[in-house]
């Protein structure tokens, strides 16, 4: 059982993408897990076969378990047995026997497996596009999306309900709600039912008295349980020191109403990527802020992962993590954030991402906040928060004018690094933000 974070202690395996005797990839999914904040789908490290399933699903477990025995590399040969050696026979010509060339095994992935078998499609017809031309999940949908059905030329009895596509968490939504998940259309891949599926559902009436709102209560304090205790710690063990800095946006956001009006609709910029992208920036030229601090030291990272504080629909917080966020272009990382905050409200992140931050930011400004002074997720060393963008009066080279202004903060640790590094650190957010063409 992966730790998915500093607050994980235990995890529920809900569902087994893989079974004994499968092959495995580094990479692939193979299990998908319930924690006190969310579902998430947990990579392998490893590439080899399946030897045995050790946590079955529904079974909840401490973080470290392990849940699945994996054998890695291939078996030796055995040895020839010895043989006497016997006189040499005069050589027999013989036509060669023809030898039946037995099919070489399909090379997929286990989530493409799995939604293949559920769908009733073959692999063998799907060209691969994965690593070594394995047939990925992707190669599954989108060979779905091709095969039109063509219509039939006399009636045909109708074929028996397959198996309902359905993630955990919309499972648990519509079991709390009363939904008849039969009559809801999927918009996940392959059909299936997501959370976000049931948002805008009529809840039925229920026969009884609606639930009291004590219950409600109840079940949010449970999802704010994990973060709470974490940020308890945080502010118990951390020497926080706290910086702000307000930030002229009017470049920054002149700029990007210019590059979209290049780009298409959905391939827009919002100026959250901006933001992050500078952030990301800066911490390649203050260290100090992006790393983790264990065992009574610093230990700087050299990639730099972003994580992104999301407010999860049903209660609770998730800080998921873009990779390597300095190294890519505005436009991918936009696309990566979107799809970051899409699959954590659908219950649908990765163990990786969860537990690979080495920053967090957050945005508030979309909430109203003018700013906002985070508290550290250990055994990270700084967060970066931002407000919303306000028009305010702002004096330049002796003139006074109205211009958008954003607040940058930062919370970093004092045994890491003192207000002098963070304000310079703050600066360069701020010099990154007056030359958007450049990020």
């Amino acid at each position: 059982m992966p730790s998915l974070g500093a607050d994980m202690t235990e995890g529920t395996v809900t569902r087994w993408l893989v079974k004994p005797g499968d092959q495995v990839h580094r990479g692939d999914i193979v299990v998908e897990i319930e924690t006190d904040k969310a579902d998430m789908e947990v990579e392998i490290f490893e590439t080899g076969t399946i030897e045995k399933i050790l946590v079955s699903q529904g079974e909840r477990v401490a973080v470290g378990t392990p849940l699945a025995l994996v054998a890695t590399g291939s078996p030796a040969a055995p040895a020839p047995a010895p043989v006497a050696v016997q006189p040499a026979a005069p050589p027999v010509a013989r036509a060669p026997e023809p030898v039946a060339k037995a099919a070489p095994p399909v090379r997929a992935t286990p989530t493409a497996r799995v939604l293949a078998r559920e769908l009733g499609i073959e692999l063998a017809s799907i060209p691969g596009s994965g690593v070594g031309g394995a047939v990925t999940r992707s190669d599954v949908e989108h060979a779905v999306a091709r095969a039109a059905p063509s219509p039939p030329l006399q009636p045909v009895p109708s074929p028996p309900p397959r198996r309902l596509l359905v993630s955990p968490r919309a499972r648990r939504i519509a079991q709390e709600r009363g939904i008849d998940l039969a009559a809801v259309k999927g918009t996940g891949p392959g059909g299936s039912i997501t959370a976000a599926d049931l948002d805008h559902l009529a809840v039925p009436p229920a026969p009884a008295a609606a639930p009291e709102p004590a219950l409600e209560a109840a079940k949010r304090a449970q999802s704010r349980r994990p973060i709470s205790g974490l940020m308890e710690r945080s502010n118990r063990e951390i020497p926080h020191y706290y910086l702000g800095l307000d930030v002229d946006m009017s470049r920054a956001l002149g700029w990007l109403r210019e590059e979209n009006r290049r780009r298409s609709v959905t391939d827009r910029i919002l100026y959250s990527a901006l933001l992050l992208k500078a952030t990301a920036l800066a911490a390649h030229d203050v260290p100090e802020m992006n790393g983790y601090y264990t065992d009574g030291a610093f230990e700087p990272s050299t990639a730099i992962n972003l994580g992104v504080a999301i407010s999860l629909r049903q209660g609770g917080l998730v800080a998921p993590a873009i990779m390597d966020a300095s190294n890519k272009p505005l436009g991918d990382l936009m696309r990566e954030l979107a799809d970051l905050v899409k699959r954590a409200r659908a219950g649908r992140l990765r163990a990786s991402e969860m537990a690979s931050s080495t920053l967090t930011v957050t945005n508030l400004g979309e909430l109203g906040a003018g700013f906002v002074y985070g508290v550290i997720y250990p055994p990270q060393v700084a967060l970066v928060g931002f407000g919303k963008v306000i028009e305010r009066p702002w004096a330049e080279a002796g003139m006074l004018g109205v211009r958008p202004v954003i607040t940058a903060t930062v919370a970093a640790d004092h045994r890491v690094s003192d207000g002098h590094r963070g304000g310079i650190f703050l600066a360069t957010v701020n010099r990154l933000l007056q030359e958007p063409e450049h990020l």
